[in-house]
């Protein structure tokens, strides 16, 4: 389990490691993260739009370097307090203080979504990659949330995931996460779990939710090349050229 270190307020724009009702969201965002850990192997690695920080510091452990960037000052504080082993800055994610070609990969997960200029930060992201350098992206399907997530200026759809990164890098896989079968199954007798979760503020959640949500682990998602549409989050992969 990753150590939550000093804990982050939360706002409902991130979510933070170490919050029991937190849990699901978190072990949900971790999922990808544990995905990276052959890519990135050897890697030098930015993570664009770091939040609390504790991907970067698990790319740390096989990378051979990772820099976390993020534009908010509370996020890259919070991260030197929490994990001063990973550099981290304040920057601009349209305009990354990077030169040309610094990074083998490039990671933003759960970032792109929280951004008016999408396409611009793609941009950013493959010019600081070598030529044939690993850019990894995620983000929410369209489906996860109601519509109105403040957080959120534009949610996408696969096919609009896809196009976006081929405008400027080779897409080599876009996965989707999906619950496995205990959650599946969790849900068949109690409904949506996302829903459960969101219809109140955590004191007023059934017995049942409380549980199975201090209960998720990574192990109850499954990331899988098959029916992105009808998935919760999607993970593209691609090269600078």
């Amino acid at each position: 389990m990753t150590d939550p270190g000093p804990q982050m307020v939360i706002t409902g724009e991130r979510t933070v490691p170490g919050i029991w009702h937190e849990n699901y969201w978190f072990r949900r965002h971790e999922v990808a993260y544990e995905h990276l850990v052959d890519l990135v192997d050897g890697l030098h690695v930015l993570e664009a739009g770091c939040g609390e920080g504790y991907g970067a510091h698990l790319m740390a452990r096989p990378a051979a370097s990772v820099h976390a960037l993020d534009h908010d000052a509370y996020a890259t504080g919070h991260v030197r307090q929490a994990y001063p082993g990973v550099p981290v800055l304040r920057g601009n994610l349209v305009a990354l203080p990077m030169a040309d070609g610094s990074y083998d990969a490039v990671v933003s997960l759960q970032t792109i979504e929280h951004l008016w200029n999408q396409p611009a930060f793609l941009a950013e992201c493959v010019r600081v990659l070598r030529p044939g350098g690993l850019l990894v992206v995620s983000t929410p399907n369209t489906l996860t949330f109601p519509p109105g997530n403040i957080y959120h200026p534009k949610e996408l759809e696969p096919d609009e995931l896809h196009a976006l990164v081929s405008d400027v890098a080779d897409v080599e896989q876009l996965l989707g996460l999906h619950h496995g079968t205990r959650l599946k199954q969790w849900e068949q007798e109690h409904g949506d779990l996302v829903r459960a979760q969101i219809a109140s503020d955590p004191d007023g959640w059934p017995r049942e939710v409380a549980a199975i949500v201090r209960s998720v682990t990574t192990a109850d998602f499954v990331l899988a090349a098959d029916d992105p549409t009808g998935s919760l989050d999607l993970v593209v992969t691609a090269r600078r050229p």
